[in-house]
């Protein structure tokens, strides 16, 4: 006999595919449509937080789960009475029952962060519905498995649904590849035996300045795959710090060896004691975030590729081996394909990085797909500034930008760059974009240098900023002065605080 009626083979079949879609790719309205036919609510492709009502109820969601549950406990009863079921029909039954598991206890693993005695609630409905005479499941999961999977599920969900935010097209697709970065495109592949290796990945996050890069690489990092112990009733999540961001352009090639491999005793002028590096102190859980990684110089980018290639690496002044066990992050906002055409970046290391690539898009790539963008965000934004007044003061920062900058305003220093112009705003009732901050007339500067009032450095400085204003990019005007582009931005900066001092 037949354990499903034909409308619940099609309810169960699109349930399955939802369980174990990308919930951030527009496939997934597709599946929420075919589960509930005339039934489903039409909304945009893109699930994004709404700024506006943060607490905003998905009403697909809740109309599956509530058909979902009454009827795995009528299905559980017929398979107990089945006496033949072909492996398909047994996958239906046993992804449809996951899928109604998780929605049944994804609050409490929100709510119950150091808790779990919950998770004998949990194995007890496991039981009761796996635990069927003659009926053999062929993933034979363990239940403490699926119980840290869906743990690890409704983190991910709320680090990247609730901090990357934007009904653009871009950050949609922004999400998704997150999303993939912790699960890969396939799910079931992932929770049957990838979970246990993703840390042999490395993730290269590339994008311009201010996109948001150590978001996505702190998103990554706080949804990585804890076990969970039965026994115990306590998952194996690492004491301390298990995020370990470093950023390379502001540090000098000796400091950055240090951070990252360590060091030993007298291993250089100043080296008083040992020291643990980032690598070593990195639990299997944990992430080392490299900032910047274009600014790396080749002979540390050399150390780096053997511990990507070999997971093994040394201290300064040490020949020991030692074993990184935890997952490396990269963030760039430079052309690497420049990069390595002008051998400033070895090209090995860069399909050392590339297997997991993620794209960080402008600011202004959001707003031309989606103006509401940049509304939600100013809202986000002066939320976090003003707290509970945000709504008196929002229209006070809109009226201000949408008066004094260019409708098509380009934002070149993307969420960083309108996060400080809503503070601005806030504490000064203006903002002045860094292309107007221009650097003094040559005349006024020339007759400062005349009268020795200028040193070397405030020189250096102004005419640093001079070329900046004119090449349009760090890189660009590094290259025009034969400087360092950590040097040119430094200087760049030092000069813009010395004019709004």
């Amino acid at each position: 006999m037949e354990v499903y009626s034909p409308l619940e083979r099609r309810f169960l079949t699109a349930v399955a595919r939802l369980a174990y879609s990308n919930p951030f790719l527009t496939e997934r309205v597709d599946h929420e449509r075919a589960a509930l036919g005339r039934e489903f609510v039409p909304g945009g492709p893109v699930w994004s937080a709404s700024v506006t009502d943060p607490d905003a109820e998905l009403p697909n969601v809740a109309r599956i789960h509530a058909r979902l549950e009454p009827l795995m406990e009528s299905i559980h009863a017929r398979l107990e009475r089945a006496s033949d079921m072909t492996a398909a029909d047994l996958a239906i039954y046993e992804e449809s029952v996951h899928e109604m598991l998780y929605q049944r206890y994804y609050r409490k693993f929100t709510a119950a962060e150091g808790r779990w005695q919950f998770y004998r609630q949990f194995l007890a409905d496991w039981k009761h519905y796996f635990s069927i005479s003659g009926k053999r499941f062929e993933t034979a999961l363990q239940p403490a498995h699926v119980f840290a999977c869906y743990r690890q599920v409704r983190r991910a969900f709320l680090h990247v649904f609730d901090n990357i935010i934007g009904d653009s097209m871009p950050a949609a697709r922004l999400r998704a590849s997150v999303w993939q970065s912790v699960f890969t495109h396939d799910m079931r592949r992932y929770r049957r035996i990838l979970y246990a290796r993703m840390g042999d990945f490395p993730t290269l996050i590339m994008g311009p300045s201010g996109t948001g890069k150590e978001l996505v690489a702190r998103a990554i990092a706080a949804a990585r795959y804890v076990p969970f112990d039965p026994e115990r009733m306590e998952f194996a999540d690492a004491p301390g710090e298990s995020f370990f961001a470093i950023n390379l352009a502001a540090l000098s090639p000796s400091l950055i060896e240090s951070e990252l491999f360590g060091h030993r005793r007298g291993a250089f002028t100043g080296a008083t004691g040992d020291r643990m590096g980032w690598l070593d102190a990195c639990p299997e859980p944990g992430s080392v975030f490299l900032d910047e990684l274009g600014e790396m110089e080749l002979s540390l980018q050399v150390k780096l590729l053997r511990v990507i290639e070999t997971r093994r690496f040394s201290a300064v002044g040490d020949t020991a081996l030692r074993v990184f066990r935890g997952k490396l992050i990269a963030a760039t906002n430079r052309n690497l394909a420049e990069e390595i055409q002008a051998r400033r970046f070895r090209e090995d290391l860069y399909y050392r990085l590339c297997a997991d690539l993620i794209r960080t898009p402008s600011l202004r790539e959001q707003i031309h797909d989606s103006p509401k963008v940049l509304h939600d965000l100013l809202l986000y934004m002066v939320r976090r500034a003003v707290g509970d007044e945000a709504e008196q003061c929002l229209p006070e920062v809109e009226g201000w930008i949408n008066a004094h900058l260019p409708r098509d305003y380009a934002w070149p220093g993307n969420y960083r760059e309108l996060e400080q112009c809503v503070r601005n705003i806030i504490i000064r009732h203006s903002y002045q974009p860094i292309a107007e901050q221009a650097p003094a007339s040559a005349d006024f500067f020339a007759a400062q240098v005349q009268g020795g009032e200028v040193t070397a450095g405030e020189l250096l400085a102004w005419y640093s900023a001079l070329v900046y204003r004119h090449a349009g990019s760090y890189e660009e005007a590094a290259r025009r002065l034969g400087l360092d582009r950590r040097t040119v931005k430094a200087k760049v900066e030092a000069y813009l605080e010395k004019v709004a001092g």
